[in-house]
Parts: structure tokens; C-alpha cells; sequence
């Protein structure tokens, strides 16, 4: 039988019915929870990222605003706006749309967060917590999404093998501390492949979950699936389309044909991108909810 396609938009949607409610609940206790997002420059993609994650926002009570700053920004000019809105009540998480200019080191701006405010989950602290399996404070946003859609489908990670294709700090290496800790969506045994990995292959054969973040188109086929293996594709990458007005078509990590072979397996558009835009949110209000218990 053809795989069945995990509805990310419905899972996604189920998420903000939930954060809607956690949201009033807060307002109800006097605190809206608030984002500042901030771009760097002109980037398209950026923009429309930002203009999505705000509107979806608003969509479930969260105060949110956008901080933009020109292409030839200064490091320093980045990092200072990033202190003012850590000492800015309004805002309970911080979100700097990556990729920054060549002259902004992402690193020097992440560190610069306030922990309690890193909305993306990717500040060393919070990092740091995930590895030890602290899980109160922002998780990165993608590998969450990615953990709840396996839960959402009824596909729990525990006890299963479950390879990583991608080691990004971003995606792959904190996602395999989530499966691999022990606690709800956990306890899986997980194995990390990259591109110095001599046959990938080999590995993928063997799992039972198979997560792609690589961002190459057809990374993954159907020869390297496991019968009824269960595929989830992070990638999103431009490919060639003459026939299309724009010239290209985006298309995931995943070969169309993997399909044929695995049990579930998410779509190229409408499965872990919206999952991510609900996670951010998820931290919104959970940092919203830290700070007031902080307050007492």
C-alpha cells in the first residue's frame, strides 16, 4: 500500500488551538505573551518567514512586532537591538530570522539573547538543558515539531531505531537528543548519518524512523527505506522547473518514489513547516509563562 501523508497543517492546527487557549488563560493573569522578531536586510524568504510566523501570532492572542534593520548593519547594531528587547517587558521571546548578513556572526546574536527569551530554542543554555534532558525551557523548533508529528500519528519514537540524516545544530544534532532522552517522545535509539558517512544506505535500511535534514533533493529513495519505515523530510530546496513561470519548484530531501515503500512519510509542502511555525509559538507562551510565575 502507498504511504499515508502526515497532515502537518492539521497537526499544526490542533498545536495553535492549544496555544490560543494557553494564551487567554495568561491574559485572563494579566500577561499577553509577546514575540519580537527581527530581520536583517531585504531577504524575500526572511520577510515572508516573519510576515507568516506574525500573523499566526495574532491568530492566537499573541501580541507580536516586527524590528527591521538594514543589510548593512553593524554586528554591534544587531546585537544592541537584541539587549534592548531582552530589557523590553512586552516581549517574552526574541526570534532573529537566520540566515543574518556575512558581516553579523549568528553566533555572536544567539548568545546575545536572554535565555528566557531565546524563542528558537538555540541559545547554549537552552541547548545545554536539552542535553540534559531538561525540557521546561525552549526547545528548537523544528526537531519539536518533528517529535509531535511521530506523537500526533501515532508513531512514538520509543523503542524504535531511528536515523538523522543531518547534523546541523539547527535540526539534526538536537533532534537526536530529543529521541534519544528519556521522557515523552524519547527513548528511541538513534543514529546520526551526514555527508561523511561512507553508506548512508546502509544505516537507513535498518530504521524504523528515518528523518532527512540534509537539504539535497533526493537524498533518500526508495532502494534506502525500510519496508513500512515511517520518513520524515525536513528539506526544502529549489530545483529547476522551465516549464513553470517562476523557472524552479521546491521539493524536499525525499525521492517521490519513498512513498511506495514506507508506512507514512510527510509531503513536500504542509508537513514539518507548519509544525515549526507552531512551535515557536508553543515557546512564546511557555516563556510567557515562565515569567509570570517569576513574578509570583
Amino acid at each position: 500500500m502507498p504511504a499515508r501523508l502526515i497532515d502537518g497543517a492539521a497537526i499544526a492546527a490542533s498545536i495553535r488551538e492549544e496555544v490560543a487557549q494557553e494564551a487567554a488563560a495568561l491574559r485572563a493573569a494579566g500577561v499577553t505573551p509577546g514575540l519580537a522578531a527581527i530581520i536583517v536586510g531585504d531577504n524575500a524568504a526572511s520577510i515572508s518567514y516573519v510576515s507568516m510566523k506574525t500573523k499566526a501570532c495574532s491568530e492566537v492572542g499573541i501580541f507580536s512586532e516586527t524590528f527591521r534593520l538594514p543589510a548593512t548593519a553593524s554586528e554591534d547594531e544587531v546585537v544592541g537591538l537584541v539587549r534592548r528587547l531582552n530589557a523590553d517587558d512586552r516581549f517574552h521571546a526574541i526570534l532573529p530570522q537566520l540566515p543574518l548578513p556575512p558581516q553579523v556572526k549568528e553566533v555572536a546574536v544567539i548568545d546575545a539573547l536572554a535565555p528566557e527569551k531565546d524563542a528558537d530554542g538555540l541559545h547554549p543554555v537552552n541547548l545545554g538543558k536539552l542535553l540534559r534532558g531538561e525540557l521546561d525551557g525552549a526547545i528548537p523548533c523544528t526537531p519539536h515539531g518533528v517529535v509531535e508529528l511521530l506523537l500526533r500519528t501515532g508513531n512514538d519514537p520509543a523503542g524504535k531505531h531511528v536515523v538523522v540524516v543531518g547534523r546541523s545544530t539547527l535540526v539534526g544534532r538536537p533532534l537526536a537528543v530529543l529521541l534519544s532522552n528519556k521522557a515523552r517522545g524519547g527513548n528511541a535509539t538513534v543514529t546520526i548519518c551526514h555527508t561523511a558517512t561512507p553508506d548512508l544506505a546502509e544505516h537507513t535500511r535498518r530504521a524504523d524512523i528515518v528523518v532527512v535534514a540534509a537539504g539535497r533533493a533526493g537524498t533518500l529513495t526508495k532502494e534506502m527505506v525500510k519496508p513500512g519505515a515511517v520518513v520524515i523530510d525536513v528539506g526544502v530546496n529549489r530545483v529547476e522547473a522551465p516549464e513553470r513561470p517562476s523557472g524552479y519548484r521546491l521539493v524536499g530531501d525525499v525521492a517521490l518514489d519513498v512513498r511506495e515503500v514506507a508506512s507514512w512519510v510527510t509531503p513536500y509542502t504542509g508537513g514539518v513547516g507548519p509544525m515549526t511555525v507552531a512551535m515557536l509559538l508553543v515557546n512564546t507562551v511557555k516563556a510567557a509563562r515562565r515569567a509570570l510565575e517569576r513574578r509570583g
